[in-house]
């Protein structure tokens, strides 16, 4: 049986550049994913940062992606500030990677089976393996790498139905994570679907994670660039500076289009 999609449910929201936000926090996210395997119904997460913010922007496909997902939710903080810049405040930042380990906690004791897709195959080999050493009783029903042809994609999403998982993490890289979301999330059957990007890479120990205090300074981009130079370095420059432009825009606009004498 296809799992529905899982409506609003009066969930509130703040509309931040034309992304209708969830604010909620971690553990409202958390609730309301497993609430989502409880009643069997398709539930696709989105998260958004500086970066893709700017991207959306430009990119269609991306942007309708991301738009078509049934919860989204600020995984960089630079989001969050922006919120309240705006007065379109945001609880707090619900990272992907965070979220994506505390779900993993919440199948673990709740019985549910997860499915991992994405990274290289020696990386989800890695990342399964401390995975299961962390969560022993955790079900997982499969795994695949990310490094299928578009061809595929069909058979691969059909194999995470037949394993019958309940919840899908996807270590890809955007857009094609958002893409496979939007092109096949109902058809693998999970009640959840949500794309963690590079957190594959950081479960396996491939790639270290910021440390809180970088995390709380909203340093965590700059700790991935240090790690990444060439990579990331030109990238995330050129997209932060496109953000912060994007929220001073937005603050002097609606600064303007408020009545006289009022200034919150």
């Amino acid at each position: 049986m296809e799992a529905h999609h899982l409506v609003g449910r009066g969930r509130p929201r703040q509309d931040l550049f034309g992304v209708p936000l969830d604010a909620l926090t971690l553990g409202e996210t958390v609730q309301a994913c497993m609430d989502a395997v409880e009643r069997g119904e398709l539930l696709e997460v989105g998260v958004v940062n500086a970066a893709k913010i700017v991207k959306m922007r430009h990119d269609a496909a991306l942007r309708d992606a991301v738009l078509g997902c049934d919860l989204i939710v600020a995984d960089g903080q630079s989001v969050v500030w922006a919120g309240r810049v705006l007065n379109r405040r945001l609880p707090e930042r619900v990272a992907g990677i965070d979220l994506f380990q505390r779900l993993l906690y919440m199948a673990e004791v709740q019985g549910r089976s997860v499915y991992f897709l994405g990274a290289r195959p020696e990386v989800l080999e890695r990342m399964v393996e401390r995975i299961q050493a962390q969560h022993p009783a955790l079900r997982i029903a499969g795994s695949h790498h990310g490094y299928y042809t578009d061809a595929e994609t069909s058979a691969v999403a059909d194999a995470i139905k037949g394993s019958g998982a309940d919840l899908l993490f996807l270590g890809m890289t955007s857009p094609k994570k958002e893409v496979f979301v939007a092109t096949h999330g109902a058809r693998t059957g999970a009640k959840v679907v949500h794309g963690v990007g590079g957190s594959f890479d950081v479960l396996a120990g491939v790639i270290k994670r910021a440390p809180l205090v970088w995390q709380r300074m909203g340093c965590e981009w700059l700790y991935r660039v240090l790690q990444e130079p060439r990579r990331l370095g030109g990238r995330y420059l050129t997209t932060n500076v496109a953000f912060v432009r994007l929220v001073a825009l937005e603050w002097a606009r609606s600064g303007r289009s408020a009545p006289a004498g009022k200034t919150d």
